[in-house]
């Protein structure tokens, strides 16, 4: 990693919030209420591929934002057998966007290397999530005071790995690519696309997925202290 980094942009999702342990209790709590028959760790199982595939869609707009929000229920669904009308997927879709911010499990290690790295660095972050809902995970887990910057695909009019994401969010920063590194749980998203957009990149590995022998890679955020 070169020493003359200054600036650190990260994703949010899957990279310092516990997107999956959010979602999956952000879930129980509707289910409970009015899906009490469904089977949480059964539908948690269909749903969290789906959803991956789902975004994957979105990231590249083949879908909209309201398609995204709508298909990854409904064919989570399907894939049970479980009979449900539209507009119960819409209210499910409503509670799920409203509840999840109110969920806010890091992870291990997150406050500790924000700490860190905030003394030496001027940190940002980068995220294809709904702009509304980012800003208030943020809040509610206490990360604002971290983060110089927040860039969203709503204000960049592209997701990640589209590179014009990466120049407004260097422009947003005041920062310069060639000494600025993103760091991300998404190989394609947020490596290569911050690698193709000029940018040094990191990959949080928290599953231990096998990469490339030429991706930096952690599997736990107190290992980026071997590299910045």
């Amino acid at each position: 990693m070169k020493t003359t980094i200054t600036d650190i942009f990260f994703d949010l999702d899957h990279t310092l919030w516990d997107f999956d342990t959010n979602s999956a209790l952000t879930f129980e709590a509707i289910f409970k209420k009015s899906h009490p028959t469904i089977e949480i760790e059964k539908f948690i199982e269909q749903y969290v591929p789906i959803n991956q595939a789902c975004w994957k869609l979105y990231q590249y707009d083949k879908i909209t934002h309201d398609e995204l929000r709508y298909n990854r229920l409904k064919l989570s669904f399907d894939a049970l057998n479980y009979d449900i009308s539209d507009e119960q997927i819409d209210s499910i879709a409503h509670e799920y966007i409203q509840g999840l911010p109110e969920n806010n499990n890091l992870f291990e290690g997150t406050y500790e290397i924000l700490e860190y790295l905030s003394t030496n660095y001027r940190l940002h972050i980068i995220t294809n999530g709904f702009a509304d809902v980012q800003y208030k995970k943020i809040n509610n887990s206490n990360l604002e005071g971290y983060f110089q910057t927040i860039t969203n695909s709503e204000m960049a009019g592209v997701k990640k790995p589209n590179p014009i994401i990466f120049e407004h969010a260097l422009d947003l920063a005041k920062a310069k690519k060639e000494s600025s590194v993103m760091i991300g749980d998404c190989l394609e998203a947020d490596v290569q696309g911050a690698l193709d957009a000029g940018l040094e990149a990191i990959f949080f590995n928290a599953n231990k997925i096998e990469v490339p022998e030429n991706i930096i890679q952690v599997n736990h955020l107190l290992e980026l202290k071997k590299y910045l």
